[in-house]
């Protein structure tokens, strides 16, 4: 209806079809339908088509009028989305695999911009993430996705996941049937190293199913299995004991997809500073 309202102010103010397409810019027979799709909603004629060119009827020049100051009260209404500074709760969902302490330390300045807003911050695993992003209980959410794109979701950054295992490993290596050391089902990693093992008709063998990510570590550092590890941390902070291991072939590329709510208004802001901070993050940490 605003598309069509804002088609017959222009016209009122060019008094022609041909300078309205141009200025929206649209075709002209695209134009007159806007018209006439408006007076078929409002149930009145609002130009007069016997007159070459078309001129407005005194019923549309009282719509002309209205309609001006419709779509001005439209604007003052986006302007204050624009201008307001946010407040309220903001709901974040960050996905486990993001989990770091200097990713926290982001967070909080990011929040520290805005005074009058309070962070409530749930973790998880992209798909319960992406589900509670849906159901409307988290306004934004920060996951992983191995290449399937969602609709409407912002690539702020990538994650590559690489096998790690013990310098000394006590056990077979991995040719031999050298099991994983992995963190429970619905884990995103998870999930993308047991779709690569698939494509050589390799079976992912299970030693540990550890949520604690240090408990995964000082298993993998004692030989129990092979684990997964961030290449930017292994590259900046090397855990001691371990080494990398080409166990599937490369690495596990994730892309890091920011889920906003539609709805956010002011708070959008916020969604914007998180957004960039995740940026810079995944930015200074791949250096």
């Amino acid at each position: 209806m605003f598309e069509e309202l804002r088609a017959f102010i222009l016209f009122g103010e060019e008094g022609s079809i041909q300078k309205v397409a141009q200025r929206l810019p649209l075709t002209q027979p695209a134009v007159s339908r806007q018209i006439q799709r408006l007076e078929q909603a409002l149930g009145l004629t609002l130009l007069d088509r016997r007159q070459k060119p078309p001129a407005i009827t005194p019923i549309g020049a009282a719509v002309l009028a209205r309609g001006r100051d419709i779509l001005d009260a439209v604007e003052e209404m986006k302007a204050l989305g624009r201008s307001r500074e946010p407040e309220g709760v903001f709901r974040l969902g960050l996905v486990n695999g993001l989990s770091h302490a200097r990713l926290a330390e982001a967070l909080v300045a990011a929040m520290g911009r805005f005074p009058s807003v309070s962070l409530r911050l749930k973790s998880g695993w992209s798909s319960d993430l992406a589900e509670q992003h849906r159901l409307g209980h988290l306004d934004v959410a920060v996951i992983l996705s191995d290449g399937s794109r969602l609709d409407d979701a912002e690539q702020i950054g990538t994650e590559r996941l690489i096998a790690i295992g013990a310098n000394r490993p006590a056990v077979p290596p991995a040719g031999a049937g050298r099991g994983w050391v992995l963190s429970p089902e619905g884990c995103d990693a998870r999930h993308a190293l047991a779709a690569r093992l698939a494509q050589s008709n390799r079976p992912m063998i299970i030693a540990a199913e550890v949520e604690h990510p240090g408990l995964q570590m000082g298993l993998v550092r004692e030989g129990i299995g092979l684990g997964l590890i961030p290449k930017r941390l292994l590259e900046r902070e090397p855990p001691q004991g371990v080494t990398e291991i080409d166990a599937f072939g490369g690495e596990l590329r994730f892309d890091v997809l920011m889920l906003r709510s539609p709805h956010l208004g002011a708070l959008r802001k916020v969604a914007d500073a998180i957004a960039e901070e995740v940026r810079q993050f995944m930015a200074v940490e791949q250096a």
